[in-house]
């Protein structure tokens, strides 16, 4: 993000340009998607097996918590969909490539950063339960981050360093030196402070000769930053003749541009040196579009001062779109992702590479026909119909791209919207049809029946449903064990509630405490290491593209079914670590013989997907030499065939493996 080489080059001169803070008693406007990312990269978080979610939300609430003890009040901004006026795609393109070749070396069992599939969504909701105010733009929230900070005059909180070319009344803290984990204390005071710094841009112009602040604007574009990356603006580096550095290129081209800059009173005659050394005839689109560039760093029109005041807002590039106002306010209030706004918008989506096996199809393939629903009831808005032309064909009225990674590359791929019937069809009034017709959409779509999901526990019937269809799916090659570990995974939330629920005499908290605790110690190693079981990890990336896509056509169908804690749904450690248990001398009944409820919410879980599953799934698989003696063992001790039927019922209810001994021998009986 930002500009290129700007924040280790004003760092490295930190004592010029930065001001030490002890930071309390202040509002303070967070930019929410460097926050998360900073949380997620910078707290020793597994990351290789899609997310320790649990983990990750506590480091998001002990965040939180540091700022309430020193009463400051967070306004978190978040980012929305992409620009409308694609600026940015090529830089979003690179981006997508790096976290591919970033992905890749996680798989292989070097480093890399690389966020969790649903990392977002659970800031989200740790920002919910924290009852922390928030907000997501309609586009890059830069600039309304600085439109509400300067209203508020309070500090912004972020790692852009477009932020130090923007002129913010109370300055810009680096999330570099935000020491939130080292509280202080005032001196003969109780009072907690953070200790910060904050960039001063007086003292940053100060510095390169008094350097007038709109020259900035100017300096961010030439230098090259998120929206500009022109090559025939190296023919003007190369003129200009910027002193050498033996710091590295960029540092040297950042630190030459502003003295250079510096010679000159205004932006005006400074870009016409800039086209002066180019050839006239690229001189008028560069400056076209280099003006354009500039104005990115103007505040923004936008009044989140009124959202946090009275719940919304008005956002004029929105408002212009004629898109429903129940959608504006939707997303506005994160109830919707900006997936939906870019479908939306710009009929192109984004689709995250996971740390997945990059020999296989990419994970988001499984997802597709639930994309391809969304997009369908995307479809009858405002902003498609005005651009139906009388030649458009009806093949491109159904268009949507998405940009996804093939092999070790990105690609954007064309894919067709699911053509639905009228009564889905119309945005505007979406979220006025019944409850049960909306579930009903819902289910259809995860290939799910109503009736099987009775049995669930209410924040379980979304994941039960999303399981169910994973299942069915032929690009999923998930096996038994994947499924077991996925559904003791989903177990947490409860054995957590019921450890930590009051009446400690109750006998069933000693079993669910002791199975707690069981589950903690079959985690995958964390940390670089043996390289991650490609297969299986792809699985699950499967399974979280359909959990994704299954919250998103939720959230559009305005949560037809409870949103899922997920928090507490999927921990990548404990399945992967559940799966090298499964394989071994562990079972599903032993590991919940140590708790009859949980096994009773297992049987439901696992009854539930069952019947969704391949039938080879349940087949025998080869075993080891000792597993085999084991269990041979085991059948010849049972003696009858009554005796043999009641196991194989018993393990057949738990989704356990049967021997194949044990197989013929029920067969073969004449029991019913």
């Amino acid at each position: 993000m930002g500009i290129r080489g700007l924040m280790s080059f004003v760092e490295d001169y930190s004592n010029e340009f930065f001001v030490d803070l002890k930071l309390r008693n202040t509002k303070l406007i967070i930019d929410g998607y460097s926050l998360f990312h900073r949380l997620c990269f910078n707290s020793d978080l597994e990351l290789r097996y899609g997310g320790d979610y649990d983990l990750f939300a506590d480091v998001v609430q002990k965040f939180f918590e540091s700022l309430f003890a020193c009463h400051i009040c967070p306004y978190v901004v978040l980012d929305g969909g992409c620009d409308i006026s694609n600026k940015k795609l090529t830089t979003l393109k690179d981006r997508a490539k790096e976290k591919i070749q970033a992905a890749r070396s996680l798989s292989l069992g070097g480093g890399g950063n690389v966020c969790p599939l649903l990392i977002r969504e659970v800031f989200i909701q740790v920002l919910i339960r924290l009852e922390v105010c928030f907000v997501q733009s309609f586009s890059e929230a830069d600039r309304d981050i600085v439109t509400l900070a300067n209203h508020w005059n309070c500090p912004v909180l972020s790692s852009d360093s477009d932020f130090c070319i923007f002129d913010l009344r109370s300055g810009f803290c680096s999330l570099n030196s935000f020491q939130w984990r080292n509280l202080n204390t005032i001196k003969d005071t109780q009072d907690y402070y953070i200790p910060a710094r904050s960039f001063s841009l007086d003292a940053f112009c100060h510095y390169f000769n008094n350097m007038n602040k709109a020259l900035l604007p100017l300096f961010a574009v030439l230098c090259g930053n998120d929206h500009v990356n022109l090559p025939i603006m190296d023919t003007f580096i190369s003129k200009v003749r910027l002193p050498l550095s033996s710091k590295g290129r960029r540092y040297h081209r950042v630190l030459g541009l502003l003295n250079w800059l510096s010679r000159f009173d205004d932006p005006t005659e400074a870009l016409d040196n800039v086209l002066k050394s180019l050839p006239k005839k690229n001189r008028e689109n560069v400056k076209e579009l280099l003006c354009c560039s500039m104005e990115e760093y103007q505040q923004s029109q936008v009044k989140l001062q009124d959202f946090f005041q009275y719940g919304s807002h008005v956002c004029t590039d929105a408002s212009d779109l004629g898109l429903p106002e129940w959608v504006l306010g939707a997303l506005a209030k994160g109830q919707l992702p900006p997936f939906i706004s870019d479908a939306l918008v710009l009929r192109r989506t984004f689709l995250h590479t996971q740390v997945e096996n990059m020999q296989q199809p990419n994970a988001h393939r499984i997802s597709q026909p639930i994309r391809q629903i969304i997009y369908g009831l995307l479809l009858n808005a405002p902003s498609h119909v005005e651009d139906i032309s009388q030649n458009t064909l009806p093949s491109q009225l159904l268009a949507f791209n998405e940009v996804e990674r093939i092999d070790t590359n990105i690609k954007t791929s064309t894919v067709y919207a699911k053509q639905l019937l009228k009564d889905h069809c119309d945005l505007s009034k979406l979220a006025e049809l019944p409850l049960a017709r909306r579930q009903m959409l819902l289910l259809e779509a995860l290939k799910v029946k109503q009736v099987v999901l009775e049995s669930i526990p209410t924040l379980l019937k979304l994941p039960i449903a999303v399981t169910c269809y994973w299942l069915q799916s032929t690009e999923a090659k998930a096996k038994l064990h994947h499924l077991q570990a996925l559904l003791l995974g989903m177990l947490r939330e409860p054995f957590h509630a019921i450890v930590n629920s009051p009446g400690n005499e109750d006998p069933q908290r000693g079993g669910a405490k002791m199975l707690y605790e069981e589950l903690l110690q079959v985690k995958a190693p964390i940390g670089r290491g043996p390289r991650v079981d490609l297969d299986t990890a792809h699985v699950f990336c499967q399974w979280q593209s359909c959990l994704q896509m299954g919250l998103y056509l939720n959230q559009l169908l305005s949560t037809p079914l409870p949103e899922p804690n997920l928090t507490w749904l999927y921990n990548g450690s404990l399945v992967h670590g559940l799966c090298q248990q499964l394989l071994g001398s562990s079972s599903v009944e032993s590991l919940l013989s140590l708790c009859p409820e949980a096994k009773q919410l297992y049987e439901h879980l696992f009854n539930a997907t069952k019947s969704y599953a391949p039938a080879e799934l349940f087949l025998p698989k080869t075993k080891s030499k000792s597993k085999k003696r084991r269990q041979k063992k085991k059948v010849a001790s049972l003696g009858t065939t009554a005796d043999a039927k009641h196991w194989y019922d018993r393990s057949n209810r738990f989704g356990l493996l049967m021997p194949e001994s044990l197989e013929e021998h029920v067969e073969n009986s004449d029991l019913d």
